[in-house]
């Protein structure tokens, strides 16, 4: 089922000339009914009946609307030009906006794919660019729209994990565009048939699931600290070998290596403290 555009006359004209349709219609049945003349009064009543038969096959089309037509169960195509028009009144017209729409869905729970419990939910852009297939291809195409949208991001929730474990992967919480996309792509597929296009789809909602929020926090906590302590670590070691080669270099004072194990260890422990240390300043000798 495609949408198939057909032409519609000016409802404008066509209204004029109806409600003069109907003037002459009385004007017959009057002069019929004063002059004793029944063929009068019979061609008045037909024209009347023809002209208020034809009224109902006025509407209205607003702007970035459509209205499928059919006959009798068959479709016969959609109206797409704006204002008031007029088509066959045995014709049936159901309006379909065409205007870009969204809703957010509700926060769904649901398990990444490392089985942790997440809640998710996600802002849908889309808009109707095929009326046909949105009226006939499915029963209800809001709600199909809607279950759908919950169904993909549903399944794009337990297709990654919530934080990035390995170099290279995908994760919902640090590759949001690359998220979105995937699951715009899902919406796409699932869409196509409806006649619905899907213009943007982005996570609004994401965070774990209250019952295991606190525990998820500390290890995230926990991960900060490793890395932050990783990196003072490494400094640590670079500013100690540099201080070691300066010593040599210009040959300040000569360390055996008890002493320069000793150095090494109050160097790392002045550099990877987290609070001050008090020196203690040696007044003797360096033995």
């Amino acid at each position: 089922m495609k949408e198939n555009p057909i032409r519609s006359a000016a409802g404008i004209p066509m209204l004029l000339a109806l409600l003069v349709a109907l003037l002459i219609g009385a004007y017959l049945c009057f002069n019929g009914v004063r002059t004793d003349a029944p063929a009068w009064i019979v061609a008045g009543l037909l024209v009347n009946v023809v002209a208020f038969v034809c009224l109902f096959g006025l509407y209205m089309v607003e702007p970035n609307q459509a209205a499928v037509v059919s006959l009798f169960g068959k479709y016969v195509g959609t109206v797409k030009e704006n204002g008031l028009r007029w088509n066959n009144p045995f014709y049936s017209k159901r309006k379909v906006s065409q205007r870009v729409r969204n809703f957010e869905s509700g926060k769904l729970k649901v398990n990444e794919l490392d089985g942790s419990p997440i809640e998710i939910a996600a802002v849908i852009v889309w808009q109707v660019v095929d009326s046909a297939e949105a009226v006939f291809n499915v029963d209800d195409y809001e709600s199909f729209v809607h279950i759908q949208s919950e169904s993909a991001l549903r399944g794009m929730a337990t297709s990654f994990p919530y934080d990035q474990h390995e170099e290279g992967q995908l994760s919902l919480r640090s590759h949001a565009a690359e998220i979105s996309s995937h699951l715009q792509q899902e919406l796409s597929d699932r869409l196509a048939d409806a006649g619905v296009q899907v213009l943007d789809a982005r996570i609004s909602h994401l965070a774990y699931a209250p019952e295991i929020a606190q525990a998820m926090l500390q290890r995230q906590q926990a991960n900060a600290i490793i890395a932050a302590r990783t990196r003072i670590v490494a400094g640590a070691v670079s500013m100690v070998e540099m201080a070691l080669a300066e010593l040599q270099k210009n040959d300040v004072v000569k360390l055996d290596e008890e002493r320069k194990a000793q150095m090494v260890s109050n160097l790392l422990v002045v550099l990877c403290g987290e609070r001050g240390t008090q020196p203690i300043v040696n007044t003797g000798t360096l033995y």
